[in-house]
């Protein structure tokens, strides 16, 4: 009985857990789909396709990260490659796009809430930019009195997958709202006319599904009490159900968009919300969804403010005589609820200066978004292959080395836009600043376990 009751507690805590840390990539099919639909031209016949490969070039970086827990069970994943792979130095480089990442998702995060909650209501369209900065501030709000919200993250995550369910089921048996598209229409609309150079245009901005799948490598540092054994069991199936959910979510809500026949939706909807409205009407079951699926972007966002403010303390944290950190001091203060809130506003100024210069549009947000997170991929998969090559495994190296050279192929395809090439300046001249200011306290050890909060 006393086994029994163990293993019953242990899955309850994976469940916590899992749901918890996959609210960010699952939240990401509210946008991702959208936007590779707009590269489309608002074309289906390529999207399937094009969210397919999506899927396959997550499941290959999942593929890096699976064994990164194995390497690391005490966390740190990507930074810690790096760091044992090169040296603590270059550990600036993942740290810097991490930070932007986490920046980028709240705000993509906030907005995309905003137009789900404009989708419902349209007569707030007027207003989508204040909605996203009072969004935007009441979930950083409600990070600084405490880490309890997590609750709310696994239960959202779980209630969004419950409806998205009810919505698929439902579009199923639905009438298309337009005919399909001449190349749906001709034959399987994972085959039928999709072109190749439009599917190489769209899949890079549908790549902002990718985002997340780093954090089981990270979280698994708040298992403590599991051991190594038990970090690599839950980082690892945490990982792989992730990319399952995500996946699946994103094939069938694409092949969704193509029997349906729903194309761009106008500026006061979103893609999401136009299959649910086609799906189970306009009613409450349109309306839970839309509710939960802005609650669970705004637990993505939640979950960046907890892990960029954490990043923030501990480098503030960090020195050679234990009092100096490479940040200002402040960042590293705790409120009451130990939250470190100097970075938490840190994070939400940066987010809100995000926010009005795209006027709360998520679309606009989604083509700076996935650069940053693929230059930390790519940092991660070029370093296991060189700690696989010490070890004397090729089959390792070799899938390593194909992983890294996926990898640098989807960073390259965002280089040829101008915002994709920002954001990644954005997030170099955050690791140069790093660096510098590791190499004056006198390179310090310990920056690679920045992501895990110390």
């Amino acid at each position: 009985m006393k086994v029994r009751a163990m293993r019953i507690g242990r899955l309850h805590l994976f469940v916590a857990f899992a749901f918890t840390v996959m609210a960010d990539p699952v939240s990401s099919v509210a946008y991702a789909i959208e936007a590779a639909l707009r590269a489309l031209e608002g074309d289906p016949a390529s999207l399937v396709a094009t969210m397919a490969l999506v899927v396959a070039i997550v499941a290959v970086v999942a593929a890096t990260y699976h064994q990164l827990i194995g390497r690391f069970p005490e966390g740190g994943g990507g930074p810690e490659a790096v760091a044992a792979a090169f040296g603590e130095g270059w550990t600036s480089l993942p740290l810097g796009a991490l930070l932007v990442d986490f920046t980028l998702t709240v705000a993509v995060s906030c907005s995309a809430g905003a137009a789900a909650l404009i989708a419902y209501l349209p007569s707030l369209g007027g207003a989508r930019m204040p909605i996203a900065l009072a969004l935007a501030a009441a979930v950083a709000g409600g990070v600084l009195v405490g880490h309890r919200g997590r609750v709310l993250f696994a239960l959202a995550t779980q209630a969004f997958l419950l409806l998205a369910a009810v919505v698929l089921v439902a579009g199923a048996f639905a009438d298309p709202v337009a005919a399909p598209a001449a190349g749906a229409a001709a034959g399987s609309p994972l085959l039928g006319a999709t072109s190749l150079a439009a599917v190489l245009v769209a899949f890079p901005l549908g790549m902002a599904l990718a985002t997340g799948v780093e954090a089981p490598s990270n979280a698994i540092a708040q298992l403590p009490q599991l051991g190594d054994r038990g970090r690599r069991l839950f980082g690892r199936g945490t990982l792989w159900l992730m990319v399952a959910i995500v996946g699946g979510l994103t094939i069938c809500f694409a092949l969704l968009a193509v029997r349906l026949g729903v194309g761009l939706p106008d500026g006061d909807s979103t893609l999401l919300a136009e299959l649910a409205r086609a799906s189970v009407g306009g009613g409450l079951a349109f309306a839970c969804f839309q509710a939960f699926s802005a609650l669970l972007l705004l637990a993505a966002a939640a979950s960046s403010y907890l892990a960029g403010s954490g990043v923030l303390k501990a480098l503030a944290g960090l020195g050679l005589d234990g009092a100096t950190g490479l940040l200002p001091e402040r960042l590293h203060r705790e409120n009451r609820f130990l939250v470190a809130h100097w970075g938490v506003l840190v994070v939400f100024a940066a987010a809100a200066a995000m926010i009005l210069a795209a006027a709360g549009r998520e679309q606009q947000l989604v083509q700076f978004y996935a650069v940053s997170v693929f230059a930390s991929f790519l940092a991660a998969t070029l370093a296991c292959a060189r700690l696989s090559l010490a070890e004397r495994r090729p089959g390792a190296v070799a899938a390593n080395l194909a992983g890294a050279a996926l990898v640098g192929l989807v960073l390259a395809l965002n280089l040829t836009r101008l915002d994709s090439a920002i954001a990644l300046l954005a997030s170099l001249a955050v690791a140069v600043y790093l660096w510098r200011s590791w190499v004056a306290h006198g390179r310090p050890g310990g920056v690679a376990r920045a992501p895990t909060g110390g």
